[in-house]
């Protein structure tokens, strides 16, 4: 959901149309940034930015594509792989709004003196490789690549493929009905190689008490993230499930389009690019963090303390807080360490601390048979000594009852 950045006007904000009747350059670029600051005020970014700027760190974009000569991410893009080639006619240009739009808001860096205009990302120095697995709806290949089998798998290649092209962070604001097993492997080969995966909840929860899944984001291991209102409310089209681990602002959002535009817009997409970035700003601090523990910081981040909700998972993201938080946790290790604990790199039972090896236990068949005989007569032995028990407290019962008809009657007065 976008739409151009508009003041007063109906206009779209380019690098040659920046000036409007009554302004300044300066002040239409001090709207840009002040149009920012209640986003990057709720994600408490200034504070993070004192501890890192995400400098080191890749971040996938796995979307339309991005303009990597937009002022804001001049510098910042590797423009990688297009898994959607062959679906748009030779010659057409790509649209590539929404890919921008998202690697703004993880990596933007702003421009001019002091960087002081445009859009500023949560980790401006982090870099954005781009992977093309989506089309813009109104691009001319659209149909095609959504209804031809050979486009079936491009996520999962494009995860794979920015997992082998060095992204510590994939951001994933895309969604879709169902999973395929081959997204799922996917996942787990980013997970088994220490990427962090943060996809959209989607934006299908306008009335909906349940919302349906949504895909990547519902995979296990991939951090979901809802959207919220300025009010840190959940945003009524954000979808409500049980995957939601986290949520960030995704409400009129700001941030950059291809040409120099800036834009406007809502949805769990913008949520999940913010969130991709506090991600950034993690992995920046400690390269070695595991996607769960990052995952961990994230959902220990919020300043609204709460109990767990399906709209807004853990709560709204703080990035200060996540870093302290993953300060805390960086400071154990994976496994445990110590006195009489086994190394899981050595064999059982080589160390004197270690844990002796357990004992073998040599099965005898025949000793076993021969057992299982004995005690097999022994059960048909107590059955039977308890069947004649049985029978003899019975015969006794009858033989007292006999002996009590045969007695003569009592005369009526005397005592019994």
């Amino acid at each position: 959901m976008l739409r151009r950045l508009a003041l007063g006007v109906v206009t779209t904000l380019t690098a040659a149309a920046l000036l409007l009747p009554g302004t300044t350059g300066t002040a239409l670029a001090d709207t840009v940034r002040t149009s920012q600051q209640s986003v990057l005020r709720t994600l408490d970014v200034e504070h993070a930015w004192k501890v890192t700027k995400g400098r080191g760190v890749t971040v996938a974009v796995l979307d339309s594509g991005v303009d990597a000569r937009h002022h804001d991410l001049a510098g910042s893009v590797i423009t990688g792989k297009d898994f959607t080639a062959g679906a748009t006619p030779r010659g057409t240009a790509e649209v590539r709004l929404h890919g921008t739009y998202m690697a703004s808001l993880i990596a933007g860096h702003g421009h001019g003196p002091g960087a002081a205009d445009g859009v500023m990302g949560v980790a401006p120095q982090a870099k954005i490789l781009s992977v093309r697995v989506i089309l813009e709806d109104e691009e001319a290949g659209f149909r095609k690549f959504n209804s031809d089998p050979r486009y079936a798998g491009v996520v999962a290649k494009g995860i794979r493929y920015a997992v082998d092209h060095g992204a510590d962070v994939i951001n994933l604001s895309i969604s879709k009905d169902r999973p395929t097993e081959a997204e799922r492997e996917a996942i787990r080969y980013a997970i088994s190689k220490g990427v962090v995966l943060v996809a959209a909840a989607g934006n299908d929860g306008t009335g909906k008490r349940t919302a349906p899944y949504s895909y990547p984001a519902a995979i296990p291991g991939v951090i979901s993230v809802a959207a919220v209102t300025p009010a840190l409310i959940r945003a009524s089209f954000s979808n409500r499930n049980s995957s939601v681990l986290v949520a960030a602002p995704g409400v009129d959002v700001l941030g950059a389009g291809p040409g120099d535009e800036y834009w406007v817009g809502r949805g769990t997409s913008q949520a999940t690019a913010l969130v991709s970035g506090v991600a950034a700003l993690i992995k920046s601090r400690h390269p070695a963090m595991s996607p769960a523990l990052v995952a961990q910081a994230l959902s220990s981040s919020p300043a609204r303390k709460s109990a767990y909700n399906t709209g807004t998972g853990f709560g709204v993201v703080d990035a200060y807080r996540a870093l302290t938080v993953a300060n805390t946790l960086a400071r154990h290790r994976a496994t445990a360490s110590g006195p009489g604990v086994q190394d899981p790199a050595r064999a059982v039972g080589k160390g004197a601390h270690d844990t002796p090896a357990a004992v073998k236990v040599r099965r005898d068949q025949r000793t076993i048979a021969i057992s299982g005989g004995i005690a097999l007569a022994g059960l048909v032995s107590a059955a039977a000594s308890l069947i004649v028990l049985i029978l003899l407290l019975r015969r006794a019962r009858r033989e007292e009852h006999d002996d009590l008809a045969m007695s003569p009657p009592q005369p009526p007065g005397l005592p019994t």
